[in-house]
């Protein structure tokens, strides 16, 4: 095989990543640690994908991703300890979120001091909220958040869930609903309740520990870059697997192809079905399922730094659709952390809300701007006035949907087979979030190495390693799916040892502000 390639002039690889955000580089880097020989592929001209961060005049801008979380994101926190990354380098997010209600803002949206306070709900939708909490506790029990189609809501929409009780139907007006169509995209009767509910059980709450990068949210993916070979503006069109799960031909925008033993296809999965016309039956309709949210938003940069909406800090502001269809959420960056704006200067994201977000997508940045900042002035008074320039970062597939259908899918999609392409990318996890991203890469990579050891013939006898396999071995039969690994676990402190052994480094839309799986108290949404 590898002289027929030769001859025809295309070039021969081991395993081929595509796409250079954090899942990608997730997968990448663990399949190095391995052993492996992996080149990643990206289209664009940097890495980090929905975890890019531009720098402009003094200014350091998130376009995508805001935080992670202190706990819960166990998989992330082993990528930032292999990768070098000091803890002064992941501050905490001192002031929390706000939500708008009634004409102003109202503190600690989600945290336990939202109880007593109110965070702008009534006594009718405070006593929903504990409930609530309590359900989790208790009936939820047990619940893993990396399986969301186990959950017991099923595949029940927001809408749906909270539906039948005037408290529950405050909840989701006056924190469901803003959280998920801010941090998220989501609307509410089109997304399942089950992947929001997962994601801030496995962190504690919204009111959680929240924490981000000091010098912007792509550091994690600049720091896997730097130690894997990674090749910019590189655009694959097609993937298409050869016969006998003997690899695949990847495609290039300029004509190019390359041939890899293995792929790993990480990106939205859309993108994935539209590249793998011939992905297998049994993945198709999870891919299918898997649909996504535009994401867009206004990075303001402001000529001085507008203070906090709330009297107890706020850096965030949720709004609701009841208050607005145009602007779902602000956040000040400026008290997001330090060093986000030049001194005695400010800066604001302004994020437009997934009702107009579709047709705001193909408008000039001059209408984008007008249209949502005009809107953004009602919640963050002095903003327009203050606003020397303007960018529109736009995310036409921003996060995952969580789609019932996704729901209903997801269990047979995990449980197919392992094959030549692979999957990565925070919707494979369901779990909109660059924790669900750096999981998903970690899965892609044991299913990787396990249809290697499979067509090697579990790796026994001398010469079976990954490096070893060839093209003609016959096909894989099913992997299982691993349980998650957690820091201080035997597994992944040998990880740890591969990686140092290896000399690799371990390190998406917009991540809720950050995370173990507890938090099953009052406060856990």
């Amino acid at each position: 095989m590898a002289e027929r390639m030769e001859e025809l002039g295309v070039d021969e690889l081991d395993v081929a990543v595509v796409g250079a955000g954090i899942a990608g580089l997730s997968a990448a880097h663990r399949l190095a640690a391995a052993g492996r020989e992996v080149r990643i592929f990206e289209g664009a001209d940097r890495v980090g994908g929905r975890m890019a961060s531009t720098r402009v005049d003094g200014w350091l801008l998130d376009e995508g991703a805001e935080t992670i979380a202190g706990t819960g994101y166990e998989a992330t926190w082993e990528l930032i300890r292999a990768a070098g990354i000091q803890e002064s380098e992941v501050p905490v997010v001192e002031p929390g979120f706000a939500l708008w209600r009634g004409g102003r803002a109202h503190a600690h949206l989600g945290h336990p001091k939202g109880l007593l306070t109110g965070a702008g709900l009534s006594w009718r939708g405070r006593a929903a909220w504990l409930r609530f909490a309590v359900e989790l506790a208790t009936s939820w029990r047990g619940f893993d958040p990396d399986r969301p189609e186990t959950a017991p809501s099923r595949d029940l929409t927001l809408s749906q869930f909270c539906a039948g009780s005037r408290g529950r139907e405050e909840l989701l007006a006056a924190m469901l609903q803003p959280l998920s169509s801010h941090c998220f995209g989501w609307r509410p009767e089109s997304s399942a309740i089950a992947p929001m509910v997962a994601t801030l059980m496995s962190v504690g709450g919204a009111g959680a520990r929240w924490m981000t990068y000091r010098d912007g949210m792509d550091t994690l993916a600049l720091r896997l870059a730097e130690r894997l070979r990674v090749e910019l503006g590189s655009r694959v069109v097609a993937v298409r697997e050869l016969p006998g799960g003997a690899g695949a031909r990847l495609e290039f925008t300029d004509g190019a192809q390359v041939v890899a033993r293995q792929v790993v296809l990480a990106v939205p999965a859309p993108l994935a079905l539209e590249l793998h016309g011939d992905a297998a039956e049994d993945a198709r309709p999870y891919l299918a399922a898997s649909t996504y949210t535009p994401m867009l938003k206004v990075a303001c940069l402001l000529d001085r730094p507008l203070p906090s909406p709330t009297r107890s800090p706020s850096y965030a502001v949720s709004v609701p659709e009841t208050e607005s269809r145009v602007c779902t959420g602000l956040i000040l960056d400026h008290l997001k952390a330090a060093g986000r704006a030049p001194e005695g200067r400010g800066l604001a994201s302004v994020f437009a809300s997934p009702w107009i977000s579709p047709e705001l997508m193909d408008q000039p940045d001059e209408q984008v701007v007008e249209t949502v900042c005009a809107e953004a002035e009602r919640f963050l008074p002095g903003l327009r006035d203050a606003t020397v320039r303007t960018l529109v970062h736009r995310f036409r597939l921003g996060l995952p949907q969580g789609s019932p259908a996704a729901v209903r899918e997801r269990a047979a999609f995990l449980a197919r087979p392992a094959r030549a392409v692979e999957y990565a990318g925070d919707w494979v996890m369901l779990r909109p979030s660059s924790e669900g991203a750096v999981r998903s890469g970690r899965l892609a990579a044991e299913r990787v190495l396990a249809f290697a050891a499979q067509r090697s013939g579990a790796g026994s006898g001398p010469g079976s390693g990954p490096g070893s396999m060839t093209m003609a071995e016959t096909a894989a039969g099913p992997v299982p799916v691993p349980e998650p690994r957690t820091p201080g676990s035997d597994a992944a402190a040998s990880e740890e040892a591969a990686v140092t052994d290896a000399g690799a480094s371990e390190a998406a839309g917009s991540d809720l502000p950050a995370g173990d799986r507890g938090g099953e108290t009052a406060g856990a949404v």
